[in-house]
């Protein structure tokens, strides 16, 4: 039980922090004119990602099933990966689509072996961070609510890139 709140705690401590973040680069690309896409299916972020952090914890505390120390170092191991990704990105990182005039598409760093390194971090995520705590219900199936998801997103989000910053 106490390992699941424990998780549950940090990871949303995490992303309340991470959200803030987001909230100043967001502000910051709107004062610069930055048009935002798929606000339309915003919305499935906002209710995926803390019904993921209920259900891993209901779960985790049903099973009871103590701390998997490999899903821990593989967890661990994604928080590296994704603040490198936040780093590359700058002040782009965010939880929209915000198109900024003048800008220009991310190509280096993690960016130039992945079109979408985020994403897929972000999905590992939902997939690892449960088993920590046994939840692997919750890993599958948040894992494909979060496929669903993407399988809008990122299309969305390659064509505004493409007609806004490549051209095409």
């Amino acid at each position: 039980m106490i390992p699941s709140i424990v998780l549950v705690v940090v990871v949303t401590a995490q992303r309340l922090l991470e959200l803030r973040h987001a909230r100043n680069n967001e502000r910051a690309a709107r004062s610069r004119g930055a048009v935002e896409h798929g606000r339309e299916h915003y919305w499935m972020l906002l209710v995926l990602h803390p019904a993921w952090l209920i259900s891993m914890l209901l779960e985790g505390i049903y099973r009871d099933a103590g701390v998997s120390w490999w899903a821990v170092a593989l967890y661990v191991a994604l928080q590296f990966a994704r603040y490198s990704i936040i780093r590359d990105l700058g002040p782009y990182w965010n939880t929209r689509v915000l198109i900024i005039p003048g800008g220009a598409r991310v190509k280096q760093g993690w960016y130039s072996f992945v079109k979408h390194p985020n994403y897929l971090v972000v999905a590992l995520e939902l997939f690892i961070t449960p088993l920590v705590v046994g939840a692997w219900v919750t890993a599958v199936v948040f894992t494909a609510l979060n496929a669903l998801v993407m399988t809008v997103r990122i299309p969305l989000e390659e064509r505004v890139l493409r007609q806004h910053y490549e051209g095409s």
